[in-house]
């Protein structure tokens, strides 16, 4: 029996088109531990974002579906679930940060009012009772004098600010698994840090689960327990934060390793991985990677490689994988 709170299996998301179903997710499976912070990792395009509002069954087209063998939550499946059984769970079982909080919080709404709704909805507490919560919640987030600031717009809180208050809407609902969708974008260095301290004391304050949408390993690295790293619409390597960072198996995570920042040395041109993503209607046959990859063989262009375990809980996707992070 699985200790792991949520488990993802074969999770898929198709996309209807006139030339036919096109794949943007394809079975991706992992599972989310109670405390654990998991980094999800890739390109933009990667499907990252994609797969996360599926776990939701928040899809931002009516062309698009999601699939699966099975979506559990606490042992609860949330692909079986129908929407009314879905909505009492979302927010509550399931909570997400998104990208951009100026589009995700209502602009006239006061924010205490916001935090409030998801307490009165997922907790049964009296409007008095909600607004004491969501001066707590602000507090717990950071949010100066929020006696005060509970009254505000979101048009009177800074970048950094309305993170934090998107955080706080989160927790409102009381979530057993919180997903934020790329937290620290267009906000400063500085800004930054604060909001992926955050996240790490809220983790260990409300013993949260975390799924951590990036395209910066850098951000991962501060912040995460283990990494799932997807390219393509695929899982393509899966493990603790110190065994990928240490020594990543999949070209494509030394790659994007190599690619970051603190690889370079100082003056030195930054690193790029050569090409472009495949177009999702018409992928290699083989490997999706194998166009970019300096390492590919004939095996790589015929045959998709199967996502399998190689020990010390650490899941692979490659017929030819590194041996020491840089070597075939």
């Amino acid at each position: 029996m699985s200790s792991a709170l949520l488990q993802v299996r074969g999770l898929s998301v198709i996309a209807r088109a006139t030339q036919g179903d096109i794949t943007l997710v394809d079975r991706l499976s992992f599972d989310l531990g109670p405390g654990e912070i998991l980094g999800l990792v890739g390109e933009s395009g990667s499907g990252k974002t994609l797969a996360c509002r599926a776990l939701m069954r928040l899809l931002p087209s009516a062309n698009l579906r999601a699939e699966g063998q099975a979506v559990r939550l606490a042992g609860q499946d949330l692909l079986r679930l129908d929407e009314a059984g879905m909505r009492r769970l979302r927010g509550h079982g399931l909570g997400m940060i998104f990208q951009n909080p100026s589009s995700h919080l209502d602009p006239l709404m006061r924010i205490g009012a916001q935090i409030a709704e998801g307490v009165r909805l997922h907790q049964g507490a009296s409007r008095r009772e909600a607004r004491a919560e969501a001066i707590e919640i602000l507090r717990q987030v950071g949010i100066p004098d929020p006696q005060t600031r509970v009254d505000n717009y979101p048009h009177e809180f800074s970048g950094g600010m309305r993170q934090r208050a998107m955080i706080a809407v989160a927790l409102g609902c009381n979530p057993q698994v919180l997903i934020a969708d790329e937290p620290t974008t267009a906000l400063d260095v500085t800004v930054q840090a604060q909001i992926l301290r955050l996240l790490l004391e809220l983790r260990d304050r409300r013993g949260l689960s975390m799924i951590l949408i990036s395209h910066d390993l850098g951000v991962v690295a501060q912040t995460c327990d283990s990494i799932a790293v997807m390219y393509a619409g695929r899982l393509c390597e899966h493990a603790s934060k110190p065994a990928l960072l240490a020594q990543p198996r999949h070209p494509y995570s030394a790659g994007l390793l190599a690619c970051h920042p603190a690889a370079q040395g100082q003056g030195r041109r930054m690193n790029s991985i050569a090409g472009q993503p495949p177009l999702l209607d018409a992928p290699p046959p083989g490997c999706r990677f194998e166009p970019r990859c300096n390492q590919a063989g004939p095996v790589c262009r015929e045959q998709p490689p199967a996502l399998r375990d190689i020990g010390a809980g650490q899941r692979l996707a490659c017929h030819l994988p590194l041996l020491d992070g840089g070597s075939a």
